[in-house]
């Protein structure tokens, strides 16, 4: 069955204030590569019995998920040349600024109104899950933690009881265009988890292992593991309040890339958990015997192995999956709780406290010119990848 509930797109999180009352329901550098030989085929790999929905992928806003997923966006922008202040060097006239979600010219500014990103903005009762695939992004939160990552890097935020945090996408080469590619998932905590202390990890890229497959015909399918496990390629650990740290709730966050014309069998998992494929880049394949256009979510079964057989195009896939929490989802705006007084409770808490106050100049920091990336805790102490 499908498990999808109504998401609100990221665009509500600034503008969360402003009078509305609705209460919304939602029921790489030094990377490990390895070849491993092709799985045997299964019987279960061709039946179409095996996919349970195929549905079209937006064209703006979020993408449809599955319990424990609340919300997933795939920000991908081309952005011109800096213009030495961080921002793009082009024309800002006929853009709404604060609220630029239109693609005009391939990017956004999204709340950003002189470099792109999201200002500061409050969270409770959940977590994101931030990929960064192409370009830089900087963070600064309530706690005073800053982090500038990219290329391949992820943050792990868990906002528990309430944090604030800033998301700004630095444009840093005036001489070359600055692309941004980067998807950020929301995971729901169970209500046992909602009010833990807020917490990130950073999973830098050259701690995510990548496995490298070849079809028997040698054609290549490389799959990224940000969470959960892969044969015997476990990604890095998420914070310790996550539903992500039990193994036994098997969330898997993957990015799946095949080769023209490669085959690869995604293995089965326990039943009863909610998996979904997002084909968002390619011209087409087959997946388990049925044709899949482009920009399609493909919600199959958890227990089955799934074979994909691509076209005659380089794709990818993102693969999200878990054990459902099964609990009531109360959501407004930028808080995620399980009833609608905990909604309100979050509301006068962060009209009383702003979860810690903001430490920063700006509500949109930038951290500076140099293209280091490093992570600052609310101690002081620096993290670097090596």
């Amino acid at each position: 069955m499908d498990q999808r509930r109504p998401s609100v797109s990221r665009r509500h999180t600034l503008g969360w204030l402003v009078g509305s009352s609705a209460t919304f329901t939602l029921a790489c550098s030094n990377r490990r590569v390895e070849e491993i030989t092709p799985a045997r085929p299964s019987a279960s790999q061709d039946d179409p019995a095996v996919v349970l929905r195929v549905e079209p992928l937006p064209q703006a806003g979020p993408w449809p998920t599955l319990d424990p997923f609340l919300f997933c966006a795939h920000h991908d922008d081309h952005y011109p040349r800096a213009n030495g202040e961080f921002g793009p060097d082009a024309p800002l006239v006929g853009r709404n600024l604060g609220q630029d979600f239109a693609g005009k010219d391939g990017w956004n500014m999204y709340h950003g109104e002189s470099v792109p990103g999201f200002p500061a903005h409050p969270h409770r009762g959940f977590e994101t899950v931030t990929v960064v695939r192409r370009g830089l992004l900087d963070h600064a939160d309530s706690l005073g933690a800053a982090a500038r990552y990219g290329e391949g890097d992820v943050q792990w935020l868990t906002a528990g009881a309430g944090i604030q945090h800033a998301e700004m996408f630095p444009l840093l080469s005036q001489s070359d265009d600055n692309p941004l590619e980067l998807f950020q998932i929301w995971l729901n905590l169970p209500s046992r988890s909602k009010r833990v202390e807020p917490a990130f990890s950073m999973l830098w890229a050259h701690t995510i292992p990548t496995v490298l497959r070849r079809d028997s015909d040698g054609r290549a399918v490389e799959v990224s593991v940000r969470a959960g496990t892969f044969e015997d390629a476990r990604a890095p650990a998420p914070p310790p309040n996550s539903w992500a740290a039990d193994a036994e709730n098997h969330v898997a966050i993957w990015t799946i890339r095949l080769e023209p014309g490669a085959r690869f069998d995604v293995p089965a998992a326990p039943a009863g958990l909610g998996r979904a494929l997002y084909f968002f880049r390619g011209s087409e394949l087959r997946l388990a015997g049925r044709t899949v256009p482009p920009r399609q979510r493909v919600t199959v079964r958890s227990d089955a192995v799934v074979r994909i057989e691509n076209g005659n195009e380089e794709s990818e896939l993102l693969l999200l999956q878990g054990r459902p929490i099964g609990e009531p989802i109360a959501r407004r705006g930028p808080f995620v709780m399980n009833t609608p007084e905990e909604i309100r409770e979050a509301y006068r808490d962060y009209g009383a406290t702003r979860f810690g106050g903001w430490p920063w100049d700006s509500s949109a920091p930038v951290h500076g010119a140099r293209p280091e990336r490093f992570a600052r805790r609310p101690d002081g102490t620096i993290e670097r990848p090596t």
